[in-house]
C-alpha cells in the first residue's frame, strides 16, 4: 500500500512538474512574440473616412494641388533594419499603374517625415535620394486622378537590411521599386482613396 502511494505522489509531481514546464514555455514564447511590435504606419494627412486634402493633389494639370508630400510616421521596424524607403503608387491607373513617388536612403534611426518633406528639402538633410515619378518630375507627385473613377493609393514604408543601394537622384521609380525589394525586410502600408 505505501509502495502504491508513493508511485502516486511520484505520478502526480511529474505531472505537476510537466505542467510547469509546458506553462513556462508558452509564457516565455508569449514575452518572445510580444516583444516583436507590429511594423505600422500613419499619417495626419491621410486619415481613414477623411477626404485627402487640395495640398497633397498635384500642382499641375486640372487639380492645381499643393503638391506637398503628407506627413508619415512608423514604428515596430525589425531590430535589423538599417535604411527606409517609402513608395507611393497608383494601382488603377490605366497600363501597369502609376508612380507618385519613391524615396529611399532614410536613415535608420529617422521614424517619421514632416509634411512636404520632399519639397522642403527635408530628405536630402537627411541623405536620402528621390525618384523621378510617373508625372516626370523628381520627388513627390500628388495624387491627381481622371474624373469617374475612384483610385487607390498605396503608400508603403519598406524596413531595409542595408542603405547602399545603387540608385541616385532622379532614377526612375519602377527602378527605385525594384532596388527597394531586394533590401526589404519588411513593409507597413496606408491605402488611401480618391475620386474626382
Amino acid at each position: 500500500m505505501r509502495v502504491a502511494c508513493r508511485i502516486m505522489r511520484w505520478r502526480n509531481a511529474a505531472v505537476v512538474a510537466s505542467s510547469a514546464i509546458s506553462l513556462l514555455a508558452i509564457l516565455s514564447f508569449t514575452r518572445v512574440v510580444a516583444a516583436e511590435p507590429a511594423f505600422t504606419v500613419s499619417s495626419t494627412d491621410l486619415v481613414p473616412g477623411k477626404p485627402v486634402g487640395r495640398e497633397l493633389l498635384f500642382s499641375e494639370s486640372d487639380c492645381k494641388g499643393g503638391n506637398r508630400s503628407p506627413q508619415i510616421a512608423w514604428r515596430g521596424a525589425p531590430a535589423q533594419t538599417r535604411g527606409f524607403a517609402i513608395t507611393i503608387f497608383d494601382p488603377d491607373a490605366p497600363g501597369r499603374g502609376w508612380w507618385h513617388w519613391a524615396v529611399a536612403g532614410i536613415p535608420a534611426n529617422v521614424t517619421r517625415l514632416p509634411a512636404n518633406a520632399s519639397a522642403s528639402g527635408a530628405l536630402r538633410k537627411l541623405g536620402a535620394v528621390e525618384a523621378r515619378n510617373d508625372w516626370d518630375t523628381e520627388g513627390y507627385g500628388g495624387p491627381c486622378p481622371p474624373p469617374g473613377k475612384e483610385h487607390r493609393y498605396v503608400l508603403t514604408v519598406y524596413a531595409l537590411n542595408g542603405n547602399e543601394l545603387r540608385l541616385r537622384q532622379g532614377t526612375p521609380a519602377l527602378m527605385f521599386e525594384h532596388e527597394i525589394r531586394t533590401m526589404a525586410i519588411a513593409s507597413a502600408q496606408i491605402t488611401f482613396t480618391l475620386k474626382r
